[in-house]
Order: structure tokens, then sequence, then C-alpha cells
């Protein structure tokens, strides 16, 4: 998670802070966010934990853990359906929403029990499921997870409530998962995942979206994470934490999980982006594009 300072002054005077999806949020805005804004934004947040959260028993996600059949996502989720399919094949199966059940056998369930059995292979897409648009069809019951993407997708979602009411200047900080917009610019702290106390650079970040992924965060057991490759059911090891900035908050977050399993260059036509990759010998690698200042 990146920690956030601004070289810059102040001009976002206004901090809303909460807690929504199991992490800490902040909306940073010129003025206070009205009473109706701050409602359609857990409007927002309530309808995407309702169908996408695997740690609630009434959503629709937990229904696909239940029985087969065909189920709908919500109107929207055809952006989530294409984008995972592009991570899916641009990975070759390591980045996939069907991960869930690896997550739960490694201890990472509803429970938080954090007590793992063995690593659990995570099964085919198209062997046990199609997803089009709102629309998926399940063969045999399945447990979804959208956490490689879906937060910066929720973030986007919330950027647009804000700008419809007019809000043109504003921070999103989900717990590294940053949009900016306005006339400024916000100085991103990369934290190093060896020293959380410490960063390994800085990123100016101006109207765009900067995600970071590290596996130093949720770790538990004899070196389990949340960062699972599909193909096995087992944590990543070699790289250790990710950076990315593109223009799309959902992107950013789908292509900094993406960069633990594949080079930069088996994503290059997904989006534009710049990026940072710090493996676990210390290595750093980034884009020839990168403009932020790297201390390592």
């Amino acid at each position: 998670m990146p920690s956030k300072t601004s070289k810059t002054k102040q001009k976002l005077s206004s901090v809303w802070r909460f807690q929504a999806i199991g992490t800490s949020w902040s909306i940073e805005t010129a003025n206070d966010l009205s009473t109706k804004t701050k409602n359609e934004v857990g409007e927002c947040i309530e309808a995407f934990d309702q169908t996408y959260s695997r740690f609630r028993d009434d959503s629709t996600i937990t229904q696909l853990s239940q029985t087969d059949g065909t189920f709908h996502l919500g109107d929207d989720s055809s952006r989530i359906a294409h984008f995972y399919r592009q991570l899916y094949e641009a990975t070759s199966g390591a980045v996939t929403p069907l991960v869930g059940g690896g997550l739960v056998a490694a201890g990472y369930d509803k429970d938080y029990s954090l007590s793992p059995t063995a690593p659990s292979s995570v099964p085919d897409w198209d062997k046990v499921m199609t997803w089009v648009d709102s629309k998926i069809v399940i063969k045999e019951p399945i447990i979804l997870d959208v956490g490689a993407a879906g937060k910066g997708y929720l973030v986007d979602k919330i950027s647009t409530i804000l700008e419809a009411t007019g809000i043109v200047e504003y921070v999103i900080d989900a717990s590294g998962d940053i949009k900016h917009k306005g006339s400024d610019t916000q100085t991103i702290g990369l934290e190093n995942p060896f020293d959380t106390k410490k960063v390994v650079g800085t990123y100016p970040l101006h109207n765009a979206s900067l995600c970071a992924s590290a596996s130093n965060r949720r770790r538990w057991g004899d070196g389990w994470h949340h960062i699972l490759d599909g193909r096995t059911g087992e944590p990543t090891s070699d790289v250790v934490a990710t950076w990315v900035v593109a223009g799309d908050t959902m992107i950013a977050d789908g292509l900094a999980t993406a960069l633990f399993f594949v080079s930069a260059d088996k994503l290059v036509n997904m989006a534009d982006f710049q990026f940072v990759r710090l493996f676990a010998g210390g290595k750093i690698e980034h884009s020839k594009s990168f403009v932020g200042q790297l201390y390592v």
C-alpha cells in the first residue's frame, strides 16, 4: 500500500474517511461532500459488495458457490468480465476470478480462519462457466473472487458519482488504489515492503490512477498471502511488490496483479501504463516511460 504525501499546497481541505469492503478509504475534495453524495457513494459500495463479496451470505457470489445455473451480476459487470478475460489469457490462467476456491483453501475464507490446507487447483474458465456482459452461466458451484481488479473498478464507479455532481478535483484512496483528478499534483510514496517505514520511490500523480500490490500485505502462516497463482493455487514468490499508473483504476489494479506473474511486454496490448516491479532479491524493474523517482 503506497503512502501519500504532497509537495504542493494542499487544495483539497475536506477529507471523508470510512471503512468499506474490508479496508480503509478516504475521499479528499475542496469542500465537504453533501449528504446526498455520500449516500450515493454508500449505495454504490453496498451494491458492489452485495454482488461480489465472497464474505457475505447474501451476496450473488455466495449463491454461485452453492448451485449451478444462470445468474446476473449487474448491468455494468461486462467491464469486469471483459477485463478479467484479458488478464486470464495474458497470464495463461495465473490471474483468474476463479481463484476464490484457492483462497478459501489457503485459509483466506469468510471466517478469516487463516488455516491453510494443501494448495487447491483452480478450475479452467471455459470448463466451468461462461461470463458475458451481466450474465454468468456456471456448470458447477464455483467461488469467484474479483479482488485483483474489483477495488479499482469500485474506485472508478465512485469517481463517476463525484463528477456527476460537479466535483472535478478529488483524490480517492482505497488503501493503495488511488485516483487523482484536478489541477494539482499529488506526490505518492511507493512503500518498501521490506521496511514499511520507508519508500522505494515516489510518483507525481496527476489526473491518473496509481495502484499498488504487495505480498507482505495480508500474509499468514508459512509463506501464505493473498496473491495466488491460479494455475497452481500456491502463493507467488518471485515478485514482492508492483505499482502501476494508468488512466483507469480498474486497469491499473488488475495489471498490478498480473505483473506478479508475467513481464510487462505480455500486457502492453491491454492499456497504456507505467509500472515498477520489485523482486524478492531486491532487483527493481520499471517501464522506460516511468516518470517517478526510485531510490533503490
